[in-house]
Order: structure tokens, then sequence, then C-alpha cells
């Protein structure tokens, strides 16, 4: 379960990377500045030491993300940064969280209650 964790992280953080990129392009056409280099946030370390050490052993079908990733990564382009699960707020959207995590992630994305008397 672990190393398949690990794995499709790895593969998200390439489409993440992906993802920056595109808008990164975007923003350049519409003349805006942008942060560079670009920050990826990841909850897995396994991932994260993936993308930094390319020795490591990897399975051949994601090898393609493995260079793409690590050439991003040579170049100063992007960064890839931990960040703890209890603080990914995007998990509100997607999984069953506890009230104080729930509460947390409510309060980051600066969701209210339309609900609550005023």
């Amino acid at each position: 379960m672990a190393r398949s964790s690990a794995e499709a992280k790895y593969r998200a953080m390439s489409l993440g990377i992906c993802e920056e990129i595109w808008l990164q392009k975007v923003q350049a056409d519409l003349h805006r500045e942008f942060e560079t280099p670009l920050k990826l946030f990841c909850d897995n370390k396994a991932a994260i030491s993936t993308a930094n050490n390319p020795v490591q052993h990897i399975e051949l079908n994601i090898e393609i993300d493995q260079h793409f990733i690590k050439e991003r990564l040579d170049n100063g382009s992007i960064c890839i940064l931990y960040i703890p699960s209890s603080q990914q707020v995007a998990d509100v959207l997607a999984k069953g969280l506890l009230r104080p995590n729930f509460a947390f992630c409510v309060s980051k994305l600066g969701l209210i209650d339309i609900y609550v008397p005023t």
C-alpha cells in the first residue's frame, strides 16, 4: 500500500508540474509576473525522496515522470516542499475529516456557512 501510494503521489506531482508550467505560460502571455521557482507541495516523503534521488529504483511506468520531474528540479524551475497531511486544505473537498481538521481546512479556504443567521 505505501509503495503504490508513493507512486500515485509521484504521478500526481508530475501532473501538477505540467499544470503549473501551463499556468506560468498563460501568465507570461498576459504579461504578468510569476513567482519562480514554482512551489509544489506534497505530503508524501517517499515521493519527494524519489524526485530528489534519481538513483532509487523505479518501475518503468513512472520512469518518464521521474525524468520530467528531475529535469525541472535540476534547472531550478520548481521546488518540492513537504506539507503535512493535516495541512492539506483540499482534503475538505475529498475526504471525511474530524471536526477540528474540517474547521481548520474550511477557515483556510475562506468558506462560510450561508445558513448561519447573521
